[in-house]
């Protein structure tokens, strides 16, 4: 439909701009059915931010009031309000699930299929994998040292969920920056990026976050903040934007922003890589995040970083670069459209023979890993950095 393409969006929101569109909560709903991936911003020979300007305008539908349900508040509140207004607190919630696992009602739940009259509840349910025994910012050293000559000094963006849910890839990412001469400076009191509450409108808490997380790493005085999520790291370089025009802030906004790397951007272009040399016999395949390679640009520094892996096979999938259908929220939100795409991605991945998927994003992550544990096939789902620590390991 011509409402739900690009162009269409555009139209939709100049109409609205210019008076000649009521907002209405079917005008929000018509917003929010994008996936907000990006892919038109790479394909537009022009550059229109299509995907930014849809994000912008249905965050202020839902400022208006338009379309936002009691249940959807309540989320919001405790999400926005309270879990992620923190580390700790966010650390608390996985402690909280943490015992839900431990104690064995999750398998209960599963077995018994208690939420299986609530879809969209039980899919989330079973999006929560195995958590490690503690949230990693606890476990890590606020300044980890290089491993032989110090040659940079870097800060290490570490993500929510990256902390909580997949800690050994960030662990291993801290262990990769250490090989390569890179003092890795952590601050314990790093908070959200931000990117979840800029999707749904709360643009001054989440610039209350920013502010924390320039200052942060600003007083660290490091030459580059790298990240292991897309997601975040996609949201930290738009800082820039976020306080553009804020006389306090836009500055080192700015500052801030331009030090922002992911880690396959760092050891491709920044810092000359030791080469891993340990063998790793594995024929792996590439999901590209789409806040990777459409919000950062980033298609080729993933895969050379791969294929310098010795044993490494990798085999390109068709449609790398289509969302898989996670999207933030788009799971539950549009969970039939979702599916859809993980069921096209899944089937992808499967054509090439890989044992494992590799990808550079949390949310990709749990999308994958739930798809595959749904279908039963048996293809791993791994981060760039735990297969470089595996080559390293086996120098």
């Amino acid at each position: 439909m011509e409402t739900e393409s690009p162009r269409g969006r555009v139209a939709l929101v100049k109409a609205l701009l210019e008076g000649k569109l009521e907002a209405t909560a079917n005008l929000d709903r018509l917003l929010r059915i994008c996936l907000d991936c990006r892919a038109c911003q790479t394909a537009c020979p022009n550059g229109v931010r299509v995907g930014e300007m849809v994000v912008s305008v249905r965050a202020d539908l839902r400022n208006r009031g338009n379309g936002a349900r009691f249940g959807r508040r309540v989320v919001q509140f405790v999400a926005f309000d309270w879990m992620l207004k923190s580390p700790r607190n966010v650390e608390i919630a996985a402690a909280l699930a943490r015992v839900y696992q431990r104690m064995g009602l999750q398998d209960l739940v599963r077995g018994v299929g208690v939420l299986r009259g609530l879809p969209v509840l039980d899919s989330l349910e079973r999006f929560l994998p195995r958590l490690p025994d503690g949230a990693l910012r606890r476990q890590l050293s606020k300044v980890s040292p290089a491993q032989g000559e110090t040659r940079h000094r870097v800060g290490f963006f570490l993500g929510c969920v990256m902390s909580t849910v997949f800690a050994d890839a960030s662990r291993a990412t801290v262990e990769v920056l250490a090989r390569n001469g890179c003092e890795v400076v952590v601050p314990p009191e790093i908070r959200c990026c931000g990117a979840p509450l800029l999707t749904e409108g709360a643009r001054d808490k989440a610039k209350k976050l920013a502010a924390a997380n320039i200052e942060l790493f600003l007083d660290a005085e490091v030459e580059a903040v790298v990240t292991d999520c897309a997601a975040c790291g996609a949201e930290l370089k738009r800082y820039r934007e976020l306080f553009e025009g804020d006389p306090s802030y836009a500055e080192k906004a700015a500052e801030f922003s331009a030090k922002c790397v992911d880690i396959t951007e760092l050891l491709v272009q920044l810092v000359p890589i030791n080469p891993p040399t340990g063998e790793v016999r594995k024929v792996v395949t590439y999901h590209e995040p789409c806040h990777l390679v459409h919000a950062q640009g980033l298609s080729r520094e993933p895969r050379e970083l791969l294929r310098m892996i010795p044993g490494l096979q990798l085999v390109e999938m068709k449609r790398s670069d289509w969302c898989c259908g996670s999207a933030g929220a788009y799971t539950f939100t549009h969970r039939d459209y979702s599916l859809k795409l993980l069921q096209q991605k899944l089937s992808d991945a499967a054509a090439t023979g890989a044992e494992a998927i590799v990808t550079g994003n949390p949310g990709c992550a749990l999308q994958l890993r739930y798809g595959l544990e749904q279908s039963g096939k048996e293809i791993g789902v791994t981060f760039f950095t735990e297969l470089l620590k595996e080559s390293y390991d086996r120098s």
